[in-house]
C-alpha cells in the first residue's frame, strides 16, 4: 500500500467537559456490525454477535459520556451519513473523545467506483479535503467559521491502493502511485483517514 500523508495542526481549545482522570478510556468501534475486535466496545444501530451497545449513530447525543473515548475506528460507514448531518457526527465524535485521542476512518475514496456502487451511500463521496472542514484553524482561515460545526482535528491520511493487473500500484515507485492517484480513477480504492483531537 502506498501512502501519502499531510498534517493540518490548530491550537487546542478545549470546551467541553472531561471523563473522569480515573475513568478507563474505551476504545469504540463505530458501527461495528459483526466484525468488532475483541477488547473494543461496538456500538450499532441492529444487535448482532459484536455489539455491545445499540444506538442509532444518526441520533445525537450518543450514548457515551464526555471525553470517554481514548481510541476509536469507523469503517465502512460515514459515507452513509447523509451530508447534513456529518458535521453532527463530527461534533458528537469530538465529545466522546478525549483531548489527543485518535479516530480512524476507512471510506471508498471519491475516485473509486466503491464510493458509488453501493445506493445506500450518501453524497458527497468523501475525499482527503473533506477533512479540512473539521478543523476549526483550516475553517477560520477559510472564512467558513461560520459553518455550523465546532469540532476541531488535526488529520493525516493514507490510501488503500488497486494492485490489480496492469499497474499493480502497490509495486510501483511513489512518483508514478502519486500520479494515479490524481489523475486516473480506481487507482485508489479506500482512503484511511485518522483524526486527532485538539
Amino acid at each position: 500500500m502506498g501512502s501519502r500523508k499531510e498534517i493540518h495542526k490548530v491550537p487546542a481549545k478545549a470546551t467541553r467537559a472531561k471523563a473522569p482522570k480515573e475513568a478507563k478510556l474505551i476504545s469504540l468501534d463505530i458501527a461495528c456490525g459483526q466484525v468488532k475486535e475483541e477488547g473494543w466496545v461496538g456500538v450499532d444501530i441492529v444487535k448482532t454477535t459484536g455489539v455491545d451497545v445499540v444506538h442509532d449513530l444518526l441520533k445525537f447525543p450518543w450514548p457515551f459520556a464526555d471525553g470517554s473515548v481514548g481510541l476509536a475506528k469507523c469503517s465502512h460507514f460515514f459515507e452513509h451519513v447523509p451530508n447534513h448531518l456529518r458535521f453532527k457526527f463530527m461534533d458528537e465524535l469530538y465529545r466522546i473523545m478525549a483531548k489527543g485521542a485518535q479516530c480512524t476512518f476507512f471510506v471508498p475514496y471519491y475516485a473509486s467506483m466503491r464510493a458509488v456502487q453501493d445506493p445506500t451511500h450518501e453524497w458527497p463521496p468523501i475525499a482527503e479535503s473533506s477533512f479540512l472542514y473539521f478543523n476549526a484553524e483550516w475553517r477560520r482561515n477559510s472564512k467558513l467559521d461560520h459553518y455550523p460545526v465546532k469540532c476541531d482535528f488535526d488529520f493525516t491520511y493514507s490510501y488503500a491502493l488497486d494492485n490489480s493487473p496492469p499497474f499493480n500500484l502497490g509495486g510501483r515507485n511513489q512518483d508514478f502511485q502519486m500520479t494515479a492517484i490524481k489523475h486516473y480513477i480506481n487507482s485508489v480504492t479506500d482512503l484511511i483517514v485518522t483524526v486527532t483531537k485538539r
